[in-house]
């Protein structure tokens, strides 16, 4: 292996440190400007850390408590809007159907899977290849369909049609990863399991996915991640403010000129805290598994 020059290796660490600082920047200037009271944001030139740091942005989404800051003269100012106030009851509405998404991938992606890397039918490879063909349709070009299909079935504003949705869109890329991953699995295993008596479902359930538990968890989680970020869908087929998601919640906040900055900036960093927590096992979770199949 050769060793890296003194000027490449600091070019390396420059070109990571710009990276992560183009990467995390915009989450820490959200962060301080949600914890920074108004006064600040607003000052010019910019003196953020002069008054302080302050939780009532926080409070008031979660709460409907109003920040002192916003209180003038006993009157209540107008950068401040009840629309945020929907953003708690949007993350809980993306993460239930994010999370039904989830279980529907985990469950009908590993059967597919299987049943493509292990069993020999006729029209496999076609089914395969629909499948992976069918990621390449451009979501907007699915939209009105599914809206005229949604609306037939009088399930606007439904959570089911979501999840459904979802599902469509999720399932092939789960079906991908999952199908690579079996075909990691030394087949001498599953055919031992078979001569105890094991039929395919039994295999699968007790053998195949513990072995393959790291990469049925990444696809698990992709999926999940997936369909908590999806704006499109949600946008078209729920307009209700309860049934509402969390993107579509904070791309109406983002254009409601009666939201202050603060809080527009506390109710992003709301929103991307659960991806950003599903972030660090993905990450672990895909490499271990690929890392498995690259020794096998």
């Amino acid at each position: 292996m050769t060793r890296r020059s003194p000027v490449a290796r600091v070019m390396l660490y420059l070109g990571a440190a710009l990276l992560g600082l183009f990467t995390l920047g915009p989450f820490v200037l959200s962060l301080i400007a949600s914890v920074t009271p108004e006064t600040g944001l607003l000052s010019f030139p910019p003196d953020w850390f002069r008054y302080g740091f302050t939780l009532d942005n926080y409070r008031y989404i979660f709460t409907g408590e109003i920040p002192q800051s916003f209180i003038v003269r006993g009157d209540i100012r107008s950068m401040i809007s009840e629309e945020i106030l929907q953003v708690p009851n949007a993350i809980g509405n993306s993460f239930r159907i994010a999370f039904v998404v989830m279980l529907v991938n985990v469950a009908f992606g590993s059967m597919a899977a299987y049943a493509i890397a292990r069993l020999r039918w006729r029209g496999r490879n076609a089914v395969f290849n629909f499948l992976l063909g069918s990621r390449l349709i451009p979501a907007v070009a699915l939209a009105l369909p599914y809206y005229g299909i949604v609306q037939g079935l009088k399930l606007l504003n439904n959570p089911l049609a979501l999840v459904l949705i979802y599902a469509v869109l999720t399932l092939p890329l789960t079906v991908l990863l999952l199908t690579a991953t079996f075909l990691r699995i030394p087949k001498a295993i599953e055919e031992s399991a078979q001569l105890d008596g094991l039929g395919a479902f039994q295999v699968l359930r007790r053998i195949t996915l513990p072995l393959a538990a790291p990469g049925v968890v990444g696809a698990a989680l992709f999926a999940f991640m997936l369909s908590y970020t999806e704006f499109l869908f949600a946008l078209l087929l729920a307009t209700g403010r309860e049934s509402r998601t969390l993107p579509v919640s904070l791309g109406i906040v983002s254009v409601n000129p009666d939201v202050s900055v603060g809080l527009m900036h506390a109710a992003v960093i709301i929103g991307i805290l659960p991806v950003l927590i599903l972030a660090v096992p993905i990450w672990r979770f895909m490499v271990q598994g690929l890392s498995e199949g690259a020794g096998q």
